[in-house]
């Protein structure tokens, strides 16, 4: 079981026909892209995929060809109900319509505009819907995790419906807010809001390249090539699961969504699966396709211990199949304590994290059998318990004495 990443190298910026570019580039079929807009109720617009040379450079060009005079106009409204009431596969659909969510909140925010009530230009709008629906499906069809450089931003001014405004595009830098950017003395729009909002959405993390195998390398010209910069988007194929095994702090999520198994069962492989060692397990309340009823089945693992859960989990449950990415996690410093409640002893876990964020909690099992014992409320143990943590971390707080990891 092999964990698969995508890295996105945007060093020449970001757009929605860059990305699908290079997607295509990096061997999703096109059919795949095709295949997905042609479920979508639009008219007058084509899409082709040319070879073209930049920069000494053999690279693949996304084009959609737009009829003038033939789109309505449209909000983001009604290009959410269009992609929510076709029937491209869940996954793309999902993704899309939470891409476009995204786009739309940041317009909204920007321009003081609701949400729904967002305006697309005619023919821009066919654009941004192929782009984001293209780029879905085939992030969908590669199933794998998606990480992306920093992302570049260029100077100066852009014309739009709203009038002049500076660059990068305001709604662009509110998608952003929270991810890596640089600046550069580009004075080009070099991310747009659709390469920004696709990116948000679909990436784990941003950064450099991660540890993994490169094994096969897309590239995807935009319509602009810049002086220093060519204006092609490198995604990198790679394979993870030796390095991410390697790193003992690396972690990964296992998915499954299960229609056709009973609580107990769900249950039993939920034992199962924390028995042998995932740091977390969960089950969420999901419907699929025809509205049935199912489950998804969730747990949190150590990349080196992926395989031999996931190989669990496939003998536990009914699934045929199941999901896996890898993820980043934050950990508090932990440290476990006794505390002397009136009712008897009690351990506390202590936990510290970054900025002085803090968190003290009694441990229930400890609460129950001495609730039981004394023949008290549960609530009464538990109380006294958590105060007495408090007081713990209030006396670390005023000694300086940070709680250790246990």
């Amino acid at each position: 079981m092999t964990a698969r990443v995508v890295y996105l190298d945007c060093s020449s910026g970001l757009s929605g026909d860059m990305i699908v570019s290079a997607l295509i580039d990096l061997g999703v079929p096109l059919d795949v892209v095709s295949g997905a807009v042609a479920r979508l109720p639009l008219e007058g617009c084509a899409i082709r995929v040319e070879r073209e040379t930049r920069r000494s450079m053999v690279v693949s060009r996304f084009f959609v060809d737009v009829a003038e005079g033939h789109q309505p106009h449209r909000h983001y409204a009604d290009i959410r109900d269009m992609i929510a009431g076709s029937s491209i596969g869940p996954g793309a659909r999902e993704l899309a319509l939470r891409i476009f969510r995204r786009r739309a909140e940041a317009e909204a925010k920007i321009h003081g505009e609701a949400v729904d009530d967002v305006h697309f230009h005619e023919v821009g709008a066919v654009d941004s819907i192929v782009d984001i629906v293209g780029a879905a499906a085939a992030f969908d069809h590669l199933g794998a995790e998606v990480v992306c450089g920093p992302v570049p931003l260029g100077c100066g001014f852009v014309e739009t419906r709203h009038g002049v405004l500076p660059l990068p595009a305001p709604a662009t830098l509110e998608i952003l807010r929270g991810v890596p950017v640089e600046g550069t003395d580009v004075e080009a729009e070099l991310t747009t809001p659709t390469g920004a909002a696709i990116v948000r959405s679909v990436a784990a993390r941003f950064g450099r390249v991660p540890k993994m195998i490169p094994v096969r390398i897309g590239l995807g010209a935009g319509a602009r090539c810049h002086e220093g910069r060519p204006g092609v988007l490198r995604a990198i194929l790679g394979e993870a699961t030796a390095a991410l095994a390697d790193d003992p702090d690396s972690c990964a999520v296992i998915e499954a969504n299960i229609d056709d198994v009973t609580g107990e069962i769900a249950g039993h492989a939920i034992e199962r699966i924390l028995a042998e060692g995932a740091l977390d397990a969960w089950i969420t309340p999901i419907h699929m396709k025809k509205g049935r009823p199912a489950m998804a089945l969730g747990a949190l693992v150590r990349a080196a211990d992926l395989e031999r859960i996931g190989a669990l989990v496939l003998a536990e449950t009914p699934t045929i199949g199941l999901r896996h990415h890898a993820v980043g996690r934050i950990e508090m410093r932990r440290e476990i304590r006794e505390v002397e409640t009136p009712f008897g002893k009690v351990r506390v876990k202590m936990a510290r994290g970054p900025y002085g964020s803090a968190n003290a909690a009694p441990e229930f099992e400890d609460c129950k059998r001495v609730a039981l014992e004394r023949g008290v409320p549960l609530k009464r143990v538990m109380a006294a318990a958590a105060g007495l943590a408090e007081a713990e971390l209030r006396r670390d707080d005023a000694g300086g004495e940070p709680c250790g990891r246990k």
